[in-house]
């Protein structure tokens, strides 16, 4: 029996490096089957969403969003049953965790940590809106060469001591650059600069003021994707905060301006204006002062539409 009992553990090995071999080729198998299936989802998206980004009414624009929404997140889930993964979409606070218990005597970590931690929950909170069937109707929406720019809301929030006029901002389809640095860590930018102008109305059409900026938005986040994993590609979130206005200012008239430049450096200039009537909460209450007010010089026919020569 001795003499066999070298064969038999010779034939157990091979058996138990064969039942390994299999398992780890079935767990490869597997991982390429989820990442072909991940692509393909993101493929079919981007394929989808190139047109429905160019839909110029803004009624038809949220119907169709929303039902393209509704099929991307199905196809998700469909995907996470299938093949596993966080259906909490938490991914990215795990992969900090693990950073944590690896960097514990890095003094900079905590600062890093909760700056990373906010724009994990800034973005989270984008696409729990674009998730949820039915939720996401920006409060005004419009298209110009082949970018989308939603304004998600025009509520009013409280910053330190004063109100502010709260603009949540998404911008699709603009150009991204991908670029992978020496320590193969891989870098998802925009390059593109947002400015905005404000003209402001009285009831008679009298202009009261203007208010320029650039820069921004605030909170600004290319790549959402990159840390929450599955939110929609070719997205770049953030907010304005703008004070809020005189309360003679009846109407206003409102430009977005993105310039942007592709990777094979081509240019893209595209405008967004929204004109209507003022809410009553963008408008300052009695006895405030509209601050950082600065007086201008300029002709009275742009001041005052009547004052305009005649034809």
């Amino acid at each position: 029996m001795k003499r066999y009992f070298g064969i038999i553990v010779a034939i157990i090995g091979v058996c138990a490096g064969i039942v390994f071999a299999a398992r780890k080729w079935e767990e490869n198998d597997t991982n390429a089957k989820r990442d072909i299936n991940a692509a393909r989802i993101r493929a079919e998206y981007l394929e989808r969403a190139s047109w429905i980004r160019n839909i110029p009414d803004q009624k038809a624009y949220i119907d169709e969003n929303q039902t393209f929404m509704t099929w991307y997140f199905k196809e998700v889930t469909a995907h996470l049953n299938k093949y596993g993964g966080s259906r909490e979409f938490d991914d990215y606070l795990k992969e900090l965790d693990e950073r944590v218990k690896k960097h514990t005597k890095d003094p900079d970590d905590g600062g890093k940590l909760d700056e990373k931690k906010a724009r994990y929950e800034y973005a989270r909170k984008v696409f729990d809106s674009l998730r949820k069937q039915g939720d996401y109707a920006p409060w005004w929406t419009a298209t110009d060469k082949g970018i989308r720019l939603d304004i998600l809301g025009a509520d009013t929030i409280r910053a330190g001591t004063d109100e502010k006029i709260h603009m949540g901002v998404v911008a699709w389809g603009l150009p991204r650059d991908s670029r992978t640095d020496d320590k193969n860590i891989s870098r998802v930018t925009v390059n593109a600069s947002f400015r905005f102008n404000w003209k402001l109305f009285d009831e008679k059409g009298k202009l009261l003021g203007e208010m320029p900026g650039e820069g921004g938005p605030d909170s600004r986040d290319d790549y959402p994707e990159r840390v929450v994993k599955f939110f929609p590609p070719l997205a770049v979130i953030g907010h304005y905060d703008i004070d809020k206005l005189p309360p003679e200012v009846k109407t206003a008239e409102i430009e977005f301006s993105i310039s942007a430049r592709s990777p094979t450096g081509g240019d893209i200039n595209a405008v967004f204006q929204w004109k209507g009537e003022v809410p009553a909460a963008w408008k300052l209450g009695a006895g405030e002062t509209w601050k950082g007010a600065q007086e201008s010089v300029r002709p009275e026919e742009e001041i005052d539409p009547s004052k305009k020569p005649k034809k």
